[in-house]
């Protein structure tokens, strides 16, 4: 009994936060004609307003934080492998991205657990070698 309880709060943990990203909770609105810099200018649902502007400014995101954001959407909406090919091309295309592959791939492992109920052997059918045995050990430290 304690281990099923043990999984469902695992399940939870990991799918409450997708889920609460995915229904668009944190109401975030990119504006890309705002502002005629390269930054484009971010207006959040949580910001206050006094007198019709808004008092604070969101910080902006890191490219990895994006990176991660897209992949963990594409593995809902397709596959693990789909996320896993597309994170290969994004460290080809864009070096810099390569120290946050690991943590990336890891998090796809995680989600992919989490997209098949907690069965490990379907998500790991998806593993690649992109970032070593990253994606493995999410799969495997999701259980």
């Amino acid at each position: 009994m304690n281990s099923a309880a043990r999984r469902i709060g695992r399940t939870l943990a990991l799918v409450l936060p997708v889920v609460l990203v995915l229904s668009g909770t944190l109401a975030v609105t990119r504006v890309p004609w705002a502002s005629t810099n390269t930054e484009s200018q971010v207006l959040t649902a949580s910001s206050s307003t006094s007198s019709g502007k808004a008092s604070t400014k969101a910080a902006p995101r890191t490219p990895q934080a994006d990176l991660r954001d897209q992949l963990l959407v594409e593995l809902q909406e397709r596959n693990p492998g789909a996320a896993l090919t597309h994170l290969q091309k994004a460290i080809t295309e864009r070096p810099s991205l390569a120290k946050h592959c690991a943590s990336i791939a890891r998090d796809l492992g995680r989600a992919a657990v989490a997209k098949y109920s907690g069965a490990t052997h379907r998500a790991q059918a998806w593993s690649r070698p992109v970032c070593d045995t990253s994606f493995a050990s999410g799969v495997a430290g999701a259980q």
